[in-house]
């Protein structure tokens, strides 16, 4: 007997999208659930608990990032941002509250889709930390044994790239904020220290990408942070 398809509940006042999504996703095998206001949101999340939220910031009763901090006070579910919000402090702010990944307006429906499937696999895996390797495209990172190869040949790091490697392995496919990096890598006192992380993403990248000046494992997000490439990149 399969599995039931996963249910995405699709949080946005705008019809037209709504639309493009609701023409999008079952074709996919994804289940629809949708609401448009903040409060049938989270009453849809405590009935119907939905495998993925898809959550717009501009509600009608009150502001998506209300919606994610409410929803984080019981629930782990992965929430996807989807809003004409692009500014950097928009981003910060929704992923600082806790959602996993910030889509901005308009977006194409791979990206969408691709966003997705990361949503799910941490679902899935219960989103209780990375497995012992994980694997991209060449590279492999083996947390357990401290050991990095790329191509089947070892990378040598230094003990703080490793770290922060870890760290974006550890939330593979999500977007990680500055100061989460900063955080978890040097520790708290360490959160404004932005050129720390440049300093030390920039070695990491020369050691993992074919070409530093254009990474496809280790990628930037502009202003907010970085992610690491779940999927291997197409060639």
């Amino acid at each position: 007997m399969s599995a039931p398809a996963p249910v995405v509940l699709l949080v946005e006042d705008d019809p037209q999208i709504r639309r493009f999504i609701r023409a999008t996703l079952p074709s996919h095998g994804l289940r629809l659930l949708e609401a448009t206001t903040a409060k049938e949101a989270l009453a849809q999340a405590v009935t119907r608990t939905p495998d993925v939220v898809l959550l717009d910031l501009g509600l009608p009763d009150a502001d998506g990032v209300e919606v994610i901090q409410r929803l984080r006070e019981w629930s782990a579910i992965p929430i996807i941002v989807i809003s004409a919000r692009g500014l950097e402090r928009d981003k910060v702010t929704a992923l600082d509250a806790g959602a996993d990944d910030y889509l901005t307006k308009p977006f194409g429906v791979e990206e969408l889709l691709a966003r997705l499937r990361v949503a799910l696999r941490h679902r899935a895996a219960g989103d209780s930390g990375a497995p012992a390797v994980f694997k991209s495209g060449g590279l492999n990172v083996d947390l357990a044994g401290h050991l990095v190869r790329l191509d089947g040949q070892e990378v040598r790091l230094t003990p703080i790239e490793f770290k922060l490697l870890a760290v974006l392995v550890r939330h593979a496919g999500k977007v990680v904020t500055h100061r989460q990096l900063l955080t978890e890598v040097w520790g708290p006192g360490a959160s404004t220290n932005t050129h720390y992380l440049r300093v030390q993403m920039h070695g990491l990248r020369h050691k993992l990408e074919a070409v530093p000046a254009r990474p496809r494992l280790l990628l930037t997000e502009p202003g907010v942070g970085y992610r690491l490439r779940e999927e291997p990149p197409e060639v």
